[in-house]
């Protein structure tokens, strides 16, 4: 691997010049003044926050609809927003929220209390006339919900089944978004091709496979935006993604891939940088195959030359992850638990003990998602390095939404392992939603490896139910320990998030939620 950068960077600065070229052909002209074309790295799923869990939806998301709080710019610290107050009783089991007079959903209808208590019995409550607008994959984050209550137009209140500490930073999450009941009662299923809510930006329309379009909404309770629209345009492959930035076809991209960075250095282009609460890990099948064993997993873990993925493929815009929780979230973070070391002899000794010597393995690979970072490059140095170690891998490349479609449901009897990546709001998210039993496919839940260890269910549970944040840190830190022995999932990578915008985009900044927020950026 060692002049795998010098390679892949001479590939793309000839795909970037070939681009170029093309787009002096074809007539590539700037793009409008005061809208925004953004790069996305694929075609969203859905535009109804609650049905959906991939930030690349997200970042359309966040800009068309508010929650009750938000995160704070540049931070994760939860502040007011369609909630302008809200009280905690003593025993952190209601919480009861003071909502903004005058806000109106897109569409006219009235944002109250009777909207925020539609939008949570829609999701958690089978028995109400729209959970059949779901499936709502991320109800989990709501799960201590026992009832939401409109006390009157303007105070709503959630009675919890107990105390349940991430409850603000998930209301905060896109899950915790608010649509407006009159738009799902007119469109029902359809409710996520014809969005509408509160936010600084109004659906306009959504071409499949070729753009979803906003308009800035002037009535916008925070202040009207200062773009008059935003364009999303999906481009899976992060090469032409790469070109269509460097020909002046799109005036924002994300997720940059690392040996592309090197592009945009110059006056007509800025880059941005980030570290967040990410982690990018193959799911490994934990109930099926060689990977039952967790020698097996751990060999793995051993023969993957995690240092130079980070430092040849990603460039050194990551860093090497330890385990589930990223370091991101320090207070929880367990410094005492390291990487699994580059030990090929130890994944052969391993494999050896295990009787996995020469093991055929099937692993799901996609093109490209949200924050998989360089998913085939990486994918290929991976099946490498196992290769190497005497296994046998065959890899299937897939779509991002197709991918997602196969990992999500489950890996047995389909393949031994997944790239997956997650960037979270809490250290209780990754883990509640993908380590424990009952998050297994089957019972409603991301563990697509079906991982189970009877320990870190109960470190789980304790961790969301206290309310001392010293107490929490001390159960996330042993539950980090435990995941690390047992390796459910072969830890790769903690990322730096990065974008690039041209030098006509004012007022943008990367948030340490992955989010897009474009409603104070403007553009000349």
């Amino acid at each position: 691997m060692t002049f795998l950068p010098l390679t892949r960077r001479a590939m793309l600065a000839t795909t970037g010049a070939a681009a170029l070229t093309l787009g002096a052909g074809i007539g590539f002209a700037d793009t409008p003044p005061n809208v925004l074309i953004v790069g996305q790295i694929a075609e969203p799923k859905a535009l109804d926050p609650a049905a959906v869990t991939a930030v690349n939806d997200f970042r359309i998301l966040m800009n068309v609809y508010d929650g009750l709080v938000r995160y704070k710019d540049g931070t994760l610290e939860v502040e007011p927003a369609l909630a302008k107050e809200w009280t905690i009783s003593d025993d952190g089991m209601t919480y009861t929220f003071t909502l903004r007079d005058g806000v109106k959903f897109h569409d006219g209808s009235d944002f109250n209390a009777d909207a925020v208590k539609f939008n949570f019995d829609r999701m958690l409550d089978e028995s109400h006339p729209f959970h059949n607008t779901g499936p709502f994959p991320l109800a989990f984050f709501f799960s201590a919900v026992e009832k939401t209550e409109a006390v009157d137009p303007k105070t709503v209140r959630f009675t919890l089944n107990a105390p349940y500490a991430p409850f603000l930073s998930n209301l905060a999450y896109p899950t915790g978004l608010i649509v407006s009941p009159a738009a799902v009662e007119k469109h029902g299923t359809e409710f996520g091709r014809n969005p509408s809510g509160t936010g600084p930006f109004k659906f306009k329309e959504w071409r499949s496979n070729e753009a979803v379009v906003v308009d800035a909404n002037p009535d916008y309770w925070d202040g009207a935006p200062k773009l008059e629209a935003v364009v999303f345009r999906p481009i899976t492959d992060a090469n032409t993604r790469t070109a269509e930035m460097l020909a002046g076809g799109i005036d924002l991209m994300v997720e940059v891939p690392p040996v592309s960075l090197s592009e945009f250095q110059g006056a007509a282009f800025k880059i941005y940088e980030q570290a967040g609460p990410h982690v990018w890990f193959l799911i490994l099948n934990a109930k099926d195959g060689p990977m039952a064993d967790k020698r097996v997993r751990q060999a793995a873990n051993y023969a993957i030359n995690k240092e130079a993925i980070v430092n040849n493929v990603l460039e050194g815009t990551a860093a090497v992850a330890a385990g589930p929780t990223p370091p991101a979230f320090a207070w929880a973070y367990n410094d005492d638990v390291k990487p699994y070391p580059y030990d090929p002899d130890k994944a052969r000794a391993l494999l050896k003990e295990a009787g996995a010597e020469g093991a055929e393995l099937t692993f799901f690979v996609t093109e490209g998602g949200s924050g998989m970072l360089d998913p085939i490059a990486m994918g290929t140095a991976i099946q490498a390095d196992l290769q190497a170690v005497g296994l046998k891998v065959k890899i299937e490349t897939y779509e991002w939404n197709t991918f997602l479609g196969e990992v999500n449901p489950g890996l047995d009897g389909k393949a031994d392992m997944a790239e997956m990546a997650w960037m979270t709001n809490d250290p209780d998210t990754l883990p509640f939603l993908t380590l424990r039993t009952e998050a297994w496919p089957d019972k409603g839940g991301f563990n697509s490896g079906y991982y189970s260890n009877p320990k870190v269910d109960a470190l789980l549970d304790a961790a969301r139910k206290s309310t001392d944040q010293a107490e929490r840190a001390k159960l996330y830190k042993e539950m980090q320990v435990i995941v690390h022995d047992d390796a459910p999932w072969v830890f790769v990578a903690n990322w730096k998030q990065n974008a690039v915008t041209s030098d006509k985009v004012e007022g943008f900044s990367l948030q340490p939620s992955f989010f897009l927020l474009l409603g104070k950026v403007s553009k000349t």
